[in-house]
């Protein structure tokens, strides 16, 4: 159960520390130019029991490497400008530089630990490190650092399926549901690359159709219906304070649905008596 965006702003962290405290998230994964990453990694560093991964970002905020360094990832205002499809257009259109990514990343996975957390895993915000190139530079970076797992986001279908239970709108879980299926034809043999490199990945994946539309029915079924080995769901808990509202994501009254839904009682009692247990990206990474 891992919960992303931890540095975001302070609702965000709180969310995701009230989720796994009384709840059933056992992993984040970090944004190191996340606007409250100082109060996120103190968080991190004092929650005993929470995995905590670097969420690798070239989408949202400011870059942690000096601006002048990495143009191609930059709008005018010398920010990170635009999701997977503006990247994916950069990549195809060779307007993206590799290594301007590579140093990005290296410094957002460096701060991280310099604040003392040895991070259990890599994933991407937006899932930006499984678009072409950058898988392989997100591996090349878990090496190097000594990182042994990476989240693949190839969504299975039978989990999206069950997740989908509940009143949700069914036009973005549709989009969404696309969207998913783009990132498996992209890096269709992420898995087989991060198992050359020695790098570990769940065997199961879920969350991306229902990004913002998790419900307690969905959550229910998955647990029912979970195939042996390991699953990751992808979550998005937190609080909408004032920042968060400011801020450009349209993840808002959801984080705190997600919350109430991750801390049900019910869902606790179910974890427990369908005998599931509940580890982070620091297991999974141990297996290589």
């Amino acid at each position: 159960m891992n919960a992303d965006d931890l540095g975001w702003t302070a609702g965000v962290n709180r969310g995701i520390a009230e989720a796994h405290r009384n709840g059933i998230v056992t992993s984040a994964s970090l944004m190191a130019n996340g606007a409250e990453f100082a109060d996120g990694a103190e968080l991190a560093r004092n929650t005993a029991g929470l995995g905590v991964g670097v969420h690798l970002n070239l989408s949202d905020g400011g870059p942690i490497t000096a601006r002048e360094a990495v143009p191609s990832l930059l709008n005018n205002a010398g920010e990170f400008d635009g999701g997977p499809d503006a990247l994916l257009l950069k990549i195809a259109t060779r307007g993206l530089a590799m290594r301007e990514v590579e140093t990005e990343w290296e410094a957002q996975i460096a701060k991280v630990r310099a604040a003392g957390i040895e991070p259990t895993h890599l994933d991407g915000h937006k899932h930006v490190h499984m678009l072409p190139g950058l898988f392989e530079i997100a591996l090349r970076l878990a090496k190097r650092h000594g990182i042994g797992a990476i989240r693949v986001s190839h969504e299975a279908s039978n989990l999206r399926s069950a997740l989908s239970a509940g009143e949700l709108r069914a036009s973005v879980v549709l989009k969404q549901g696309v969207q998913a299926r783009g990132l498996k034809l992209l890096a269709r043999d992420a898995r087989e690359q991060a198992d050359r490199a020695g790098i570990s990945t769940a065997d199961h994946f879920c969350g991306i159709a229902q990004t913002g539309e998790l419900t307690k029915e969905g959550v229910t079924r998955l647990l029912r219906s979970l195939p042996e080995g390991t699953t990751e769901l992808m979550c998005h808990p937190g609080y909408a304070d004032e920042a968060l509202r400011k801020s450009a994501t349209r993840l808002q009254e959801s984080r705190e649905k997600e919350v109430e839904i991750l801390t049900d009682t019910n869902i606790r009692n179910l974890v427990a008596s369908q005998g599931i247990r509940l580890i982070d990206y620091g297991f999974v990474g141990s297996a290589v």
